[in-house]
């Protein structure tokens, strides 16, 4: 994993790169320079240490020859019936005849299911492999 100092040192490169205004890289940089001052970055990369060893455990089990079949089908269940779910409320709000008391409730859970299938898309499909190749290549490039 890429320490913090890396961190700064590769994104004041990447500003040079991208911002070809002076200003406003030397202000993109004292922004960068105060999330690092304020713990900001810190949790940034606690947080994607946090996901990535989540995606990594995951991907273990699920080649383990050890492993019961009931972990290596979990998550992708939850996201089916979580996903699955979700559109069956769509459906019923939409289509069918529900009570004002009902479809408040309806809609309060619809909402926490939204949010969870945004997550579970971004866990599929997000940019964790995305984010490790755009990371080879920014590392090539500045090298």
């Amino acid at each position: 994993m890429i320490g913090l100092d890396a961190i700064l040192s590769i994104g004041e490169k990447v500003l040079d790169r991208v911002l070809p205004d002076p200003a406003a890289a030397a202000q993109a940089k004292l922004d960068l320079a105060k999330m690092a001052e304020e713990g900001r970055l810190r949790e940034l990369e606690a947080q994607f240490k946090d996901i990535d060893s989540a995606r990594d455990r995951e991907a273990k089990i699920a080649i383990s020859e050890y492993a019961p079949t009931i972990n290596k089908i979990i998550t992708p269940v939850l996201a089916l019936a979580i996903t699955g779910l979700s559109f069956i409320l769509f459906v019923i709000i939409i289509f069918m005849d529900v009570t004002p008391q009902a479809k408040d409730i309806l809609i309060y859970v619809l909402g926490v299911l939204s949010a969870l299938v945004t997550q579970v898309a971004s866990y599929y499909f997000g940019s964790s492999m995305g984010s490790k190749d755009k990371s080879e290549e920014l590392r090539r490039t500045l090298k």
